[in-house]
Parts: structure tokens; C-alpha cells; sequence
């Protein structure tokens, strides 16, 4: 076969257009995940460029992308409801303990205003009390148990727990620290019989303050709460190796932070409510990159993506994909300008 000469020609520069129209669709496939990694076959789809591109799509294309979608939305779901179920408020004590039916007006005889021991009174409740007094009031070190099975263990002041102490819950799960009229206030560090912990900062029985949180999977939290939720800056670990430093809103990431994942992502931008949204820079192991808007976890708005080779579309998105006017630049500095819907080029523009 004869050498053919293309040098009069424009198949290599549309050829290139159509390469490049290709892989923006191709790389609409793998929309931004949020919330963890598809490491394997997932990640080799969105990255993966075609050396013979073709105009439609193919049936197995349109599968593929498919099957991608759905198993994002999978992925997404399982990282949200792992994310929630580490943010369950902790119980400090409850208040069926520390009833005011167990603190009767009138005990003893005893006028003493110093400390004493006395043997064990049992209460109406059927708890029972061990320590010290000071009149009628428990006062100083002293144990109670309740016939659930409850105990406190600790200081004691007019009546009430106050000071340190550690109660131990039904269930198992044990918190030690400050007390204040038998709320949890001050420093103090909560044990699930789950393996999961937090230490930290307390007001009337909830998280307030800095502290660190961690999780029998080894996730980890360290930040700020407000109200029993991280409210305020935080870095939260996730086991699988991803990782989010920024701010939260009750519970939930919102303002600006950085997400990053196992695979070598990462987001760094405004959020809210776990998506991101606003503006934001999302980069890629492989060197691609999109800065622009984002809402609900999707590029909408105005953006500039670029690939690894240094290829860019300038232009507006919706859900995800190309949507309005848009220009893109080739690696060899030509510049093409088009109208594009719903990730599809409707035509030209110069």
C-alpha cells in the first residue's frame, strides 16, 4: 500500500476535534464521586481513551456508562450512611438515673456538717448508696448503684454528682470525667462497648468544644462540636484511607474544605450538606483537573477542565456535562468554540 499524503489535507485536525469531542464524553462516564473511591475496573473506565474514536457511542459505551452511574450511586449511598452511622449522639448519663425521688429531705439525725461514712441506704427506687454524707446530703466520695445495673462511681456535692466521676451504662458502654449537677461538663472521655470513643470537651451532657472521636474501623475524627455535633473546623479519617479537612454544620460537611480519596483525588472547595457545591478544584492522579462550580455533587455552572495532556474546555456545565457555549483548546494551541446540550455538541460556532 502506497504512502497517502495528508499534508494539503484537514483529516488530522478533525480527526483531533473528534478525539476530543469523544473523550468529553467519554470522561462525562465517571462523573466526580463523592464519599470514597472505585478503585479497579471503575477507575480504569473514567480514565480510558479510545485510539480509533467513532462519532455515536456503542451499545457497549452506552452499557458501560450505565453500569458506571449505577454504581456510583451505590457507592455514594454506602460512604453517606457509614458517614452517619459514626455521628450517633453519645449518652452521657441517662436521666432515668439521678431521680429526684432519690434524694428524700430527711435521712438521718445527724446534724454533723462534716464529712461520714454511714453503711449503705438503700433509696425508693431500690438504689442503693455508699459513701460519704455531710447531714443529709450525699457529699464527698461515694457509689451508687441502680437496680438496672447503672453505677456512679465518684464525687458527690449537695445531693448531686459533682466532680469526677464514671458511670457505667447498662449497656456497657462507660464514660469518666467532669460532672456538674450530674450532667457531664467539663473533660471527659465516653467508651462504647462498640470499641468507639470519644475524649473531649462537655456541657450538660453533650459533646461541646474540641475533641477527638474514634471508631472500631479506625475512622477518626478530630474538630470541634457544638450541641453534640461537629460543628466548626475538622479533619475526619475515614478507614479506607480517604480523608476531609475543613468546616461541618451539624454533623454535616458544609463550608469550605478538602476531601481526599484513597486513589489519589481530591476536592478542595465549598460544600454543603455532604455535596460538593459552589466552587471548587477537582483533581486527578493522572494529572486532569476541572475548577469550577459544582451543585449537589455535579459540575453545573462554569468550569475549565483540563486533561493530562494538556487539553482544555472552557465553557458551562449542567448535571455534570458540557451544557451551553463552550471552547476547547487543543495541545497544539488550536481553538475551537461550539454549543453543547446535555454533554452533546450541537454545533459549531466559528
Amino acid at each position: 500500500m502506497g504512502q497517502v499524503n495528508c499534508s494539503n489535507c484537514t483529516c488530522t485536525s478533525k480527526e483531533s476535534e473528534l478525539h476530543l469531542d469523544l473523550a468529553l464524553k467519554q470522561d462525562n462516564l465517571a462523573d466526580d464521586l463523592s464519599f470514597g473511591s472505585l478503585q479497579t475496573d471503575i477507575t480504569k473506565l473514567s480514565s480510558k481513551s479510545f485510539s480509533a474514536p467513532k462519532i455515536n457511542p456503542s451499545p457497549l459505551q452506552k452499557s458501560l456508562e450505565s453500569s458506571v452511574i449505577k454504581l456510583q450511586a451505590l457507592w455514594r449511598g454506602y460512604q453517606v450512611r457509614k458517614l452517619y452511622s459514626h455521628l450517633s449522639k453519645n449518652k452521657a448519663a441517662p436521666r432515668n438515673h439521678f431521680l429526684t425521688e432519690d434524694k428524700p429531705a430527711f435521712i438521718s439525725n445527724s446534724s454533723s456538717a462534716q464529712k461520714e461514712h454511714r453503711p449503705p441506704f438503700t433509696y425508693k427506687s431500690g438504689a442503693v448508696y455508699q459513701g460519704q454524707w455531710t447531714g443529709n446530703n450525699r457529699d464527698g466520695q461515694g457509689c451508687q448503684i441502680w437496680p438496672d445495673g447503672a453505677k456512679y462511681e465518684g464525687e458527690w456535692k449537695d445531693n448531686k454528682a459533682n466532680g469526677h466521676g464514671k458511670f457505667w451504662h447498662t449497656d456497657g458502654d462507660i464514660f469518666e470525667g467532669q460532672w456538674k449537677d450530674e450532667k457531664t461538663n467539663g473533660k471527659g472521655v465516653y467508651r462504647h462497648q462498640n470499641g468507639a470513643c470519644y475524649e473531649g470537651d462537655w456541657k450538660n451532657d453533650l459533646q461541646e468544644g474540641y475533641g477527638v472521636e474514634e471508631w472500631a474501623d479506625g475512622s477518626r475524627f478530630q474538630g470541634f462540636y457544638h450541641n453534640g455535633k461537629k460543628n466548626g473546623f475538622g479533619l475526619y479519617a475515614w478507614s479506607d484511607g480517604s480523608r476531609y479537612v475543613g468546616h461541618w454544620v451539624e454533623n454535616k460537611i458544609s463550608g469550605w474544605g478538602c476531601y481526599t480519596w484513597l486513589d489519589g483525588r481530591k476536592y478542595e472547595g465549598e460544600w454543603t450538606n455532604n455535596n460538593m457545591h459552589g466552587k471548587g478544584v477537582y483533581t486527578w492522579k493522572d494529572g486532569r483537573k476541572y475548577d469550577g462550580e459544582y451543585s449537589v455533587d455535579k459540575k453545573h455552572g462554569h468550569g475549565t477542565y483540563t486533561w493530562a495532556d494538556g487539553k482544555q474546555y472552557k465553557g458551562g456545565w449542567r448535571n455534570g456535562r458540557q451544557h451551553g457555549e463552550g471552547t476547547y483548546i487543543l495541545t497544539n494551541g488550536e481553538v475551537k468554540k461550539a454549543l453543547w446540550q446535555d454533554g452533546k455538541k450541537v454545533k459549531d460556532l466559528e
